[in-house]
């Protein structure tokens, strides 16, 4: 498959940002897209016009020349060794035979002629590009050389063995396989990466299953009417009908295993896992395979040694057992402070802006190296410390295993592809040998599919990770339910490698075809993946319980609306022209007209969400119907006398939701422009006598609405942390909800809107944003606050910071 990112990428670019989604879901009810472009394992058809089609031929060409790019220097860390080889193979004392080069290097120069050929031939079309530029040629000449590679698949387990056997014989030899370098494709000099003559050796096998791929790819963005369009039809028929013919080979070489009687055992997936043993988090790497589930453990690795794994448990999955939801959430779970988790946070976007200082410079690469390591160790850390959501697996014993992961879709994941195995199968309880458990373990090494924890992953650019902004997503309808269900949507972003629930639609209650209609505003903080999960609200045993619709239980297809808009756009504070309404207008000029000390729309919003949102899991953090929010901001804007009716019909985060955006648009932030720099100063005063002085005073400065309105929000966000042990919101929850939106300058006088360079994923956990979290968190943790009539007693406070 090709990079996705790069075609992402591109795209934002070039201005394409919004699409209308139509997705099916044949096995199951969620799915991803990255980005706001669809992955590849995903049946979404984007409903793109003509021209941005023909647009996106050229991006997706563009990430093809650089897979391609890669996909050579693979071939050329190969050739390197092979020619020193063949020459030293005629003196006196050779390193390896011809015959043994011959067999392991075979047909790696022509697999590296044949793509140098076809990168050479693409690359100036790609560059003088047009609409009708033709590249169909290339791929079916390409297609039509494929035969190659069966040479090379059918030589490949051979090759491999003779490497091994030759590595064994030859301890000079066993040194080079193990560090062939590979040349960056990127600008940056003197950068290479390490892999063994076994990974390269499998990179073309690889290669060549995923052929068809990119073929898809290009024809979704090719109109029929284009002269390409035969000639890729062709050379995707060529493709698809050489992989029939060899995949049956390849796949049993790539995951499988021989034991007892001849049997394979084949590997399904594996993950880097959490688990919780006596209380404590430990990461595991764990591996399912089609009779068993592996749980490992990685060795620390000893200067010179390959990697290694430890085997902590394993169960035989005809003696696997699954506890029940209900009872996986009464496993006690030890928490971690979010304070804890955002301090990792920063610590990761310092050291990659630090590496990409480093690239800069010319201190060469033991720097990075340094500086990849440390970024390693927090990347687990924060891997460790952030999945709260308990899945637990027993053996026939009733021994229980706990895992934590983020979210519900993996849960439901990893129960469907277990139990769809053991309907497959019908197996006997074993068990295994030390010995056997031995091999096995020590088989993972060169099985496993995951290399690295989730926050690395696609991550070989450093300067594509994710995105930061707003995306907004309709949901509009589900289709082709055969029974009527009570049915609702949830979306889930990633940020971090980890999911976060950030929105869900009102159950649309026993009907076959769902119509909700409802706009959600989600932020995205480096953000790749958003999944849509689809819910049933049934009655089990009596009780009303949320029913995942996991995969294979339903054929439903689900339309969407996104548009994204990036962080340096959503981050302005427009001012309204009309200044009649509230939202845009000075805090001042509303409260003199409304003669009130704190505006109304702040007061009524407050009132509602005590009466009956103090319960709400996820209140302010969890998006509102973006309709409702709009609805809401257009009646307090016309000074609707019925705006009090209106709320009381609408979910209670539409009612968070425009209160958010309230002081989001504020022309002004509430601690305005002028005092923000100090409070950023003072609450990195290290003396806590000195911060609290400095810090009481400042407030006391604010105009008397800015100030009156602040206490006023503030005694409201302490009493809705008073239950967060119920709504899950805790007062860091809700300083990193409500700071940046508090205290963000307008756009004059934004460090991050006046900056020259595009937003990175740095800036989102910049010390700039978590100081504005601190300062609000600061004055939440504080017991006693000045109220606006002690202005007069303030002579006791410093204004120095």
């Amino acid at each position: 498959m090709y990079p996705l990112e790069s075609y992402r990428r591109s795209a934002l670019q070039s201005g394409i940002q919004s699409a209308e989604l139509t997705t099916s879901l044949p096995d199951g009810s969620a799915f991803q897209y990255e980005a706001g472009f669809l992955s590849q394992p995903c049946l979404c058809q984007v409903e793109l016009d003509q021209e941005k089609g023909l647009e996106m031929r050229k991006w997706v060409l563009s990430g093809i020349l650089a897979s391609e790019e890669t996909y050579l220097s693979h071939l050329e860390a190969l050739l390197i060794p092979m020619k020193p080889l063949r020459a030293a193979a005629t003196t006196s004392q050779p390193m390896l035979t011809i015959q043994q080069i011959e067999t392991i290097f075979f047909n790696v120069p022509e697999l590296h002629e044949i793509h140098k050929d076809f990168f050479d031939a693409l690359l100036p079309r790609v560059q003088d590009w047009g609409h009708q530029q033709c590249v169909g040629d290339l791929f079916q000449k390409l297609a039509s050389q494929l035969g190659v590679y069966r040479a090379f698949v059918d030589n490949y387990e051979v090759a491999v063995e003779m490497a091994d056997k030759c590595c064994q014989a030859n301890a000079q030899f066993a040194e080079i396989s193990e560090n062939l370098k590979v040349k960056s494709t990127k600008d940056c000099k003197d950068q290479s990466a390490k892999n063994s003559l076994e990974t390269l050796l499998y990179k073309p096998v690889d290669r060549v299953t995923r052929s068809t791929l990119v073929l898809h790819d290009l024809l979704k963005h090719t109109p029929s009417s284009h002269p390409d369009y035969p000639l890729l039809q062709d050379a995707l028929r060529i493709s698809q009908n050489f992989l029939s013919s060899i995949n049956e080979e390849i796949t049993p070489r790539r995951q499988s295993m021989t034991v007892k009687k001849g049997e394979n055992r084949q590997l399904l997936r594996d993950r880097f896992m959490v688990e919780l043993v006596e209380g404590s988090r430990k990461l595991r790497h764990v591996f399912l395979f089609t009779d068993l589930l592996l749980c490992t453990k990685l060795k620390k690795q000893a200067a010179g040694k390959g990697q290694q794994y430890d085997c902590k448990w394993y169960i035989p999955l005809a003696d696997l057992t699954f506890q029940t939801i209900e009872d996986c959430e009464s496993t006690p779970i030890p928490l971690v402070q979010d304070e804890e988790i955002d301090a990792i946070k920063i610590k990761i976007s310092l050291i990659k802006n630090e590496i990409q200082r480093e690239k800069r410079t010319t201190k060469g690469p033991k720097a990075i190296e340094r500086l990849r390591k440390k970024l390693s160790e927090q990347e687990s850390l924060l891997l460790l410390m952030s999945p709260n959501m308990a899945f637990r697996v027993a053996n026939r014993n009733g021994k229980g295993f706990t895992f934590l992961i983020s979210s519900d879709y993996e849960r439901a994941e990893w129960r469907e592809i277990v139990r769809e195995q053991q309907k497959k199968c019908e197996f006997s309880c074993f068990s295994l040998t030390s010995l056997e458990l031995q091999m096995l373990t020590n088989s993972c090494v060169k099985l496993q599919t995951v290399h690295t924890i989730p926050m690395s992953m696609n991550k070989e650019d450093d300067e594509s990770p994710g995105l930061y902004g707003f995306l907004n997503v309709i949901v509009h309808s589900a289709s082709g339910l055969k029974h009527s269900l009570n049915l609702y949507c949830s979306l889930e972003v990633d940020s971090f490698g980890y999911f976060v629930n950030k929105a869900k639609t009102r159950v649309y209650r026993d009907s076959t075809e769902p119509n909700w209609n409802e706009e959600f505003e989600i932020e995205l903080e480096g953000s790749q993946t958003v999944r849509l999960l689809c819910y049933e609200k049934c009655k089990e045993d009596g009780e009303i319980t949320d029913k995942i619709l996991a995969k294979g239980q339903i054929k439903i297809e689900v339309k969407l609306s996104m548009k994204f808009t990036s962080r340096e756009f959503s981050l302005k504070r427009m001012p309204s022209r009309k200044q009649s309404g509230v939202f845009g207008v000075k805090i001042n000029i509303v409260t003199k007209r409304e003669r009130s000390k704190v505006p109304l729309i702040v007061r009524q919003c407050v009132e509602e969400i005590e009466r009956r949102g103090m319960d709400e899991v996820g209140i302010y953090r969890v998006s509102g119907v973006a309709t409702d929010i709009q609805a809401l901001k257009a009646a307090f804007d016309s000074n609707n006398r019925d705006v009090s009716v209106m709320m009381r019909e609408m979910d209670v985060n539409a009612i968070a939701g425009t209160l958010k955006l309230y002081f989001r648009e504020l022309p002004e932030p509430l601690f305005t422009d002028e005092l923000y720099p100090n409070f950023a100063g003072g609450i990195a005063l290290s003396d806590s006598v000195a911060k609290e002085s400095c810090m009481l005073n400042l407030l006391l400065s604010l105009p008397e609405p800015n100030l009156v309105t602040f206490v006023f929000l503030l005694d409201h966000l302490k009493r809705v942390a008073e239950n967060e042990s119920i709504n899950k919101m805790s007062l860091h929850n809700l300083a990193t909800v409500f700071g940046p939106t508090l205290l963000r300058p307008s756009e004059k006088d934004s460090k991050i809107s006046n900056s020259s360079q595009p937003i990175s994923m740095n800036d989102s956990w910049s010390l700039e944003v978590m100081s504005q979290v601190q300062v609000l968190l600061y004055f939440l943790q504080l017991e006693n606050i000045p109220t606006p009539d002690s202005k007069r007693q303030s002579l006791l406070f410093s204004t120095e910071v």
